[in-house]
């Protein structure tokens, strides 16, 4: 792996690395493929930064990674770039223009949630939502789900998220058990997992009575409080987004709907879909409970906590993780933990699509489930992007809002 740190070109290189991704973070939407897609064509086709050897080589190494692959990508293309450096460079400038996003979005979302227009929208949103959870998980399926061994791991994680189990714990448990089933055969012994699996550990010690209140705007008042149990908890989460941005649901749904109780279903479903119309990753979720946990300060600290481990795996790891990638026991881990993502989304699945399918009249709940199911067809069998569906769920949930239909719910 060559990366180019030559000081006389160092600051004209981190400005290139700058500009690129700063501009790919703010018209970046159409989530990681068509992020992955555009870098792929700008450091490998107009620029020449990197062989497409190289880009490959660096897309299956994210790819193996817990965390989102397309901010890696730009990660490990800023570190070929610039060195380290470069790497801190080309993420920051990827990941700020969706943070802004996200929080103004967030401001706007807790600031007039009460508004009916915008209780409107979010009726069309939310069985979009669904939809694009249940197309993520038949994608998922497709890969995971190749033999017996496959279906029982995803089968019994589903049944243990049902019963509130730990999901990391699961996950772990799953890689495990990956080993046995697709790690070699006659092993001698397994390289130390303590080195790549966190200690799973609770994270907040009290229960609040009730959903959490709303922060202040930059939520100074509680920062003190909520920092830390904020960033372990992004730390940890932020370890284990294997397979995709949306991995990112089971494990704080759980969490912070129903073991902390900082957000309500329906928040929390609407916090993926404000993560689905942002231009970067789509775990930028994480800033959106970060805000209304405590403000601008808890999404600043909740996005640091989810993207500090890819930036440490690419930035302090890349050349070992490259040879880690034809370990063997790295791949039988990996395809336990696979089938094990697919049931923890499933099983998250269902309260969330109780929020958005249970409206306040039989017509209104029919009407969302012909949203969702008309959403799925045109994500799996069309291939629709998710914000061009998380838009169109927009604009039918505010013709809805405008219709005697809605005033009828609300009267």
């Amino acid at each position: 792996m060559t990366v180019h740190t030559n000081p006389v070109n160092q600051q004209q290189r981190l400005g290139e690395l700058i500009r690129l991704f700063s501009r790919l973070g703010v018209i970046g939407f159409g989530g990681p493929q068509a992020h992955i897609a555009m870098a792929n064509d700008e450091a490998v086709g107009r620029r020449q930064w990197l062989t497409q050897e190289q880009f490959t080589d660096g897309l299956a190494l994210c790819e193996m990674l817990p965390g989102p692959a397309s901010t890696q990508m730009g990660i490990y293309i800023g570190y070929l770039r610039a060195g380290q450096i470069g790497a801190l460079a080309a993420g920051l400038a990827f990941i700020a223009p969706a943070f802004l996003i996200v929080v103004a979005l967030s401001w706007a979302y807790f600031r007039y949630q009460g508004v009916p227009q915008l209780a409107a929208i979010f009726f069309g949103v939310s069985p979009v939502m669904i939809a694009i959870i249940l197309g993520f998980c038949w994608k998922l399926g497709k890969k995971a789900l190749r033999n017996l061994g496959g279906g029982a791991i995803a089968l019994a994680v589903f049944v243990l998220t049902l019963f509130q189990v730990n999901t990391l714990v699961l996950f772990v448990l799953a890689g495990l058990l990956g080993l046995g089933l697709y790690g070699p055969k006659r092993p001698s012994l397994p390289p130390p997992l303590g080195a790549v699996v966190p200690v799973v550990i609770n994270t907040v010690a009290t229960l609040p009575p009730d959903v959490l209140t709303l922060s202040g705007f930059w939520g100074t008042e509680r920062i003190a409080a909520y920092g830390w149990p904020l960033l372990s908890f992004f730390l940890k989460t932020g370890t284990f987004i294997f397979g995709g941005g949306l991995v990112i649901i089971p494990l704080l749904e759980l969490e912070v709907v129903g073991r902390l109780h900082w957000l309500t279903a329906t928040e929390f479903l609407n916090g993926i879909a404000i993560g689905q119309l942002s231009p970067g990753p789509v775990v930028l979720t994480a800033a959106f409970v970060g805000y209304k946990v405590a403000g601008v300060l808890g999404a600043l600290v909740a996005s640091v906590g989810i993207f500090t481990p890819s930036f440490l795996f690419i930035m302090a790891g890349a050349p070992v993780l490259m040879r880690l990638r034809q370990n063997p026991w790295a791949k039988g881990f990996l395809n336990g933990v696979k089938p094990a993502v697919l049931g923890a989304i499933a099983a998250a699945t269902i309260p969330l699509a109780q929020a958005a399918f249970h409206q306040t009249t039989l017509l209104l709940s029919l009407v969302t489930v012909m949203i969702g199911a008309a959403a799925l067809v045109a994500l799996i069998r069309y291939r629709v992007t998710t914000w061009q569906l998380v838009l169109a769920g927009a604009a039918i949930g505010l013709a809805v809002g405008f219709s005697p239909l809605w005033g009828q719910s609300t009267g």
